[in-house]
């Protein structure tokens, strides 16, 4: 691992304990039987434990999207062309796209991140971070090298700083690349030692054909360039993507400046798992959003350690299930700032909560 990776990664602190038992207090004193507004107040109190501040305030929020290409597509493991990539990433810049109705409606702002398009592009709302054009095919070598994958890491790192600088405290991951969930699948496969057949879904909706075809694929790439399960910066450079390499850097990013990120579904989580292994502290500020339908990601969150707060049988990814979360997480906080306690309001408490 590149020092400077190694230095940013010894830089990231545990949660505040402190803030988490004074949030787990005061939500004890609040009108209501302890614990049971369930996942909000666990959310309340890790969002303490990660700012250091009992009842945080959120500013501005924001979903990064990162989009890449892949080399492995030459070997027709999608349902849709390479250029969809391209298309799509126009999109998400012109706000037409599902993830930038989603962010509107929760009052989010979309960062769309060039950061491995198989294309020239430009746009004045896209962020130009490009690593390289598009990947290697890993079936046929390493996706990309270690350099690359470490300076796609650094793009998410930075942008992160430079979002926060603005003002921004919560965080999405958002992807967007075709064949990005065969590059996720076999990450899972060999970072939790997984059979692939249990790794490997559908993607874009591909037959039963295809599908025993890109698990062949998958096998190949894993075959031929030995990825070290030991090692989560050699199976991200070869087996990964360099948008997953970006959002490893996004979540690292976060962890970094102690602001709460919120994984989509199952290209994010394969972030969040190559994360996980860099920096074990990173998963203290993950926020899991949903379960995908994706074959796969349920053992994705298990192998981080993540609990889904949604199921609502999306695939989409672009972040669109992390935006849905959103508000969900605002709640969680109003219910700390406007919600009356025992004392204020003049409630009566049982046996269990006082004191006497």
């Amino acid at each position: 691992m590149p020092t400077s990776l190694e230095t940013m990664i010894s830089a990231i602190q545990p949660i505040n304990l402190d803030a988490v038992q004074a949030a787990s207090d005061h939500l004890d004193q609040l009108t209501k039987p302890p614990g049971s507004l369930g996942k909000l107040e666990e959310i309340a109190k890790q969002l303490a434990g990660i700012t250091g501040i009992t009842v945080p305030k959120i500013g501005k929020k924001a979903v990064i999207v990162m989009a890449a290409d892949h080399g492995v597509c030459e070997e027709g493991i999608s349902a849709f062309p390479s250029e969809v990539t391209q298309q799509m990433v126009l999109n998400f810049c012109s706000g037409g796209a599902a993830v930038n109705v989603l962010a509107r409606h929760a009052n989010a702002d979309v960062v769309c991140v060039d950061i491995g398009v198989n294309a020239p592009l430009e746009h004045p709302l896209l962020y130009s971070r490009k690593v390289r054009f598009g990947t290697a095919n890993m079936a046929k070598g390493p996706a990309m090298t270690e350099q690359e994958a470490h300076q796609a890491i650094q793009v998410g790192i930075q942008l992160v700083e430079e979002l926060a600088a603005q003002g921004y405290t919560l965080f999405a991951t958002g992807e967007m690349g075709i064949g990005n969930t065969t590059a996720s699948s076999a990450i899972l496969a060999v970072l939790t030692e997984e059979e692939i057949k249990h790794t490997v879904g559908r993607g874009t909706g591909i037959d039963d054909e295809r599908l025993q075809h890109k698990q062949a694929v998958i096998a190949r790439a894993i075959e031929l360039n030995q990825p070290d399960k030991d090692n989560a910066l050699d199976v991200l450079a070869k087996l990964g993507g360099l948008e997953i390499a970006g959002l490893t850097g996004v979540i690292l990013g976060a962890a970094l400046h102690r602001c709460p990120i919120v994984i989509d579904g199952f290209i994010s989580s394969a972030a969040a798992l190559v994360a996980s292994r860099i920096a074990p502290l990173s998963v203290s500020y993950m926020i899991a959003s949903h379960q995908s339908q994706e074959k796969g990601h349920e053992r994705l969150l298990k192998a981080i350690g993540l609990s889904p707060m949604l199921h609502m049988d999306m695939r989409l990814g672009e972040g669109t299930g992390a935006v849905l979360a959103f508000p969900i997480i605002e709640a969680a906080l109003k219910i700390m700032m406007e919600m009356a306690t025992f004392a204020s309001a003049g409630v009566s408490q049982t046996d269990n909560q006082t004191d006497s």
